[in-house]
């Protein structure tokens, strides 16, 4: 009997360990999540897409996009991965890492960003581009999340500008505006949506964007057009897990 109650301690500890980690995951303002996407094309189901935040052992966080597309004789995989500190409702991106295969040529980029020193660091070409950070700089994928944080902490905000930093180096603004709201039957059921709309005039490209409110500012469809031809659509599969369906914070 003795020997079974010398175990207690150690099994409150465990307990209050556990307890601990779940009050901290539960504090964030974006739990770690993985949404699945299908991709269409002309109404047509021709791949998928999952996107993914996790949170790692260093204190910073991995957010991730993959996609997969077959359609007729074309072939295309797309992994991007970025390495951010999240501090609130602030990404700040570590490193940012894209490789692309399929029909056409492969490509591999991957890059690391000292900001605090104004240098990036690309790994693959091994060489060093000294860069003025603008304040709030993203990367092509982080500046998603940041897009996120931005809606759950000011859901009435209708203009968005974020500096990306691209896989040449270079820094080019991103701007996004609110074009209304929507009530979309998606594969993962019937939600009510804010738009926003990214216009690239010089290469007659529209980009539109749903956030679903009810699911924490989750981005549920995507769709892009160039010109006056309709190019790939995502709309959210699932989500777990489901406690991402949350109120938002505004």
């Amino acid at each position: 009997m003795l020997k079974s109650l010398a175990y207690i301690p150690l099994f409150l500890s465990c307990i209050t360990s556990s307890a601990l980690a779940a009050d901290k995951e539960t504090s964030k303002v974006i739990p770690a999540f993985s949404a699945k996407y299908i991709i269409l094309h002309n109404d047509k189901s021709v791949g998928e897409a999952t996107r993914k935040l996790s949170y790692l052992d260093n204190g910073l966080a991995k957010y991730s996009y993959h996609t997969s597309i077959e359609w007729l004789i074309f072939s295309d995989v797309r992994d991007e991965t970025s390495i951010v500190k999240l501090e609130g409702t602030k990404v700040t991106p570590q490193s940012f890492e894209y490789t692309r295969e399929g029909t056409g040529s492969d490509k591999h980029y991957k890059w690391r960003f000292d900001i605090d020193n104004n240098k990036a660091v690309d790994e693959i070409k091994k060489r060093t581009k000294n860069v003025e950070y603008p304040e709030n700089i993203q990367d092509s994928l982080s500046y998603h999340l940041q897009h996120r944080l931005n809606l759950i902490e000011n859901a009435k905000q209708e203009h968005f500008v974020y500096p990306v930093i691209k896989t040449s180096g270079s820094i080019k603004n991103y701007v996004y505006q609110y074009d209304g709201e929507e009530e979309l039957m998606l594969p993962y059921g019937l939600v009510k949506t804010i738009r926003l709309k990214r216009e690239v005039i010089e290469k007659k490209r529209i980009t539109y964007a749903w956030f679903a409110p009810e699911l924490n500012y989750l981005l549920v469809k995507l769709n892009q057009t160039k010109g006056d031809v309709k190019q790939f659509e995502a709309q959210l599969k699932s989500i777990s897990p489901q406690a991402n369906k949350l109120t938002p914070t505004q």
